[in-house]
This record gives C-alpha cells, sequence and structure tokens, in this order.
C-alpha cells in the first residue's frame, strides 16, 4: 500500500484550517466580491459572521447552490447549471480535490498529466449535477462517460452538458440494475484510463435520515417541518443503500476483476476510515497489483480515496503508449 497525503494547507471559509491539492483553485477564503460579481443572485445569501468577515449561510440548500454556480461560472466556464430541490449539491473543492488526485495517478506513467479527449474516464453515480464531468473535462479537457441508476438524475446531467455545449466531451448511461457497479455499463469495446465514485455513505434511509438531522444541530439549523426536507443533502439513492458503504465497495472491488484489461486505475472516494482494512484485504484477494491510498483533509474532516489497478509496470507502459 502507498499513502500520499495532500499538504498543501490554505486557511478555510470561517477561518477553519484546509489542506488542498496544490492544483486545487479554492485555496484560502471564497472571494465572495469576485464570485458576486460572477453571479449576482449569490448576494441576497451573504452572511455576516461575529468576527465581521462576510460568509454564507451553508446549512441553506439554495445558498450552496448559488454558490456553485458562481463558482462553477466563474473557475471553470460552466454558465448553466441548476439542480432540483432536495438533489446533492456537491462541495466543489472538495471534488476538485479528487480529480487532481486522480490526475497524479496518470502523471506518474505518462511523464506529466495527459491531457485532451484522449483520456476517458467513468463516472459512478454521476448524479444531477454532473459535477466530475465538468471539473474533470475544465481543468484537463478529459472526455467523461457518467452512469446512474436514476433516469431524473440523468435527465438533469443530459440538461447541463447540453446546455453548456459539452456532448462532445460528457456521455451518460443508465445502470438499469441498482445491485451492479462496471456491468451493464462498460461496453465490450471500453477502455477507460481511470473509474471513480462517490458512494452511498448509509446503510439505511433511518441512518441517511439520522445523520442529516446530526448535521443539522452541528450547524444549528432548525428541524424541518417535514420528513421530506431532512434529504436536503441529498435523495435516497444517493445517500444510502442496503449494506452501505462498505458493501458498495466489496460489490465494486469484486466487479472490477470482470474488466481488469479495460480500465487501467480503478477509484473510489471512502468516507469512513474504518472500511479501509476491508478494502485492502479485498484487493489483495482480488490480485490488484497496486493500490494507492491518497489522503484529502479538509478542515475537520479527513477524507480520502483509494486506488487499484491489476496492470503491471510494463502493461501500464503499452496502456500509456496505446493512447499516444
Amino acid at each position: 500500500m502507498t499513502d500520499r497525503g495532500m499538504t498543501a494547507k490554505t486557511s478555510g471559509t470561517g477561518g477553519a484550517a484546509r489542506a488542498f491539492h496544490p492544483r486545487n483553485r479554492h485555496q484560502g477564503r471564497y472571494d465572495f466580491g469576485r464570485l458576486v460579481q460572477v453571479r449576482p443572485a449569490l448576494a441576497p445569501y451573504l452572511v455576516t459572521t461575529p468576527r465581521g468577515d462576510t460568509s454564507l449561510d451553508f446549512s441553506d440548500p439554495a445558498a450552496v447552490r448559488e454558490l456553485n454556480r458562481a463558482l462553477l461560472h466563474g473557475d471553470y466556464g460552466i454558465a448553466h447549471w441548476d439542480l432540483p430541490d432536495g438533489a446533492l449539491c456537491p462541495p466543489i473543492p472538495g471534488r476538485a480535490d479528487y480529480l487532481h488526485g486522480l490526475a497524479d495517478l496518470l502523471a506518474a506513467t505518462d511523464g506529466g498529466i495527459p491531457r485532451g479527449l484522449s483520456i476517458r474516464v467513468l463516472d459512478i453515480g454521476v448524479g444531477a449535477s454532473c459535477i466530475y464531468p465538468l471539473l474533470g473535462h475544465a481543468e484537463y479537457g478529459w472526455r467523461f462517460v457518467g452512469t446512474d441508476i436514476d433516469a431524473t438524475s440523468l435527465q438533469v446531467a443530459a440538461a447541463i452538458v447540453h446546455s453548456n455545449r459539452l456532448d462532445r466531451a460528457i456521455t451518460l448511461r443508465h445502470q438499469p440494475r441498482r445491485g451492479q457497479v462496471f456491468r451493464g455499463v462498460i461496453g465490450d469495446d471500453d477502455r477507460f484510463d481511470l473509474t471513480l465514485c462517490n458512494p452511498p455513505f448509509h446503510a439505511s434511509a433511518r441512518e441517511a435520515a439520522q445523520a442529516n438531522q446530526r448535521k443539522r444541530r452541528q450547524l444549528g439549523t432548525p428541524e424541518p417541518a417535514s420528513a421530506a426536507a431532512l434529504n436536503f443533502g441529498g435523495h435516497a439513492h444517493e445517500l444510502w443503500i442496503e449494506g452501505g458503504e462498505a458493501e458498495f465497495l466489496r460489490r465494486m472491488v469484486r466487479e472490477s476483476r470482470g474488466y481488469r484489461a479495460q480500465v487501467l486505475w480503478f477509484s473510489s472516494l471512502v468516507a469512513k476510515s474504518a472500511h479501509l482494512p476491508g478494502v485492502r484485504r479485498q484487493l489483495r484477494e482480488a490480485g490488484a497489483t497496486e493500490v494507492r491510498e491518497v489522503a484529502m483533509a479538509q478542515g475537520s474532516k479527513q477524507s480520502r480515496f483509494v486506488a487499484w489497478t491489476f496492470l503491471d509496470a510494463g502493461e501500464r507502459l503499452q496502456w500509456r503508449d496505446m493512447r499516444r
């Protein structure tokens, strides 16, 4: 196993320490003055902290959506982006970190970060936000295939892709079976340099609702008036799956063996560090030739992704040469 930390420390919004990848555009505090110029609709959501700083009410999903619109437009050239109420609204800085870490994996073989449409990336669970394909194409010019089990999420993501004229760079596929990860979406002729995934965290709807209630208490947000409002941070299929994250990761590792010759690097976020020993054991048993664990420390939250390949060093060089 190889542990690689990301140690570019900066101060985050509200003064909290935050460690982002050195290439991450979102070092330090948000420049709300610039963002309001990009997206004037953000202005009503700004608040003044007790220290007199300008910040945002991050407990308000509408405020976070407007922040994301401003960031996507101002930093990534994404002019049109919207989400239905209740859909998972991703934190853009953390999502960008994952992509930069994956770029480093490719750079190790290529002698530099490969850019352009020749790099193909599979996003498992692309969601309505389509966030990883949008960021990854804007940063590196990569081509993405995004999959999801939810038809409505794919419709929203498709509208974002079309409105930003990114159809050549981003395509979407429906995963017909909730219990499958790669099966049903990787075709016989597909080859992907990377796969990425942000798995559902929770094992049940009740567990997801309880976690959301804890989050509200930590943020000092009043309890919602209806049960439906508990999912302001994501719809059910985005938040939980039977067996939770550990079972999803086990299934992903098991299925990845069947596509060992079609994917250079598989990867997934791992929200709970307690799941890492099981993932390591499963990858050993699956026959992965190399495994990377990349830490991403952001404020008080410690995150990480795990990446693995079934190709040896020589086969990875051959993959690079075939791409060229």
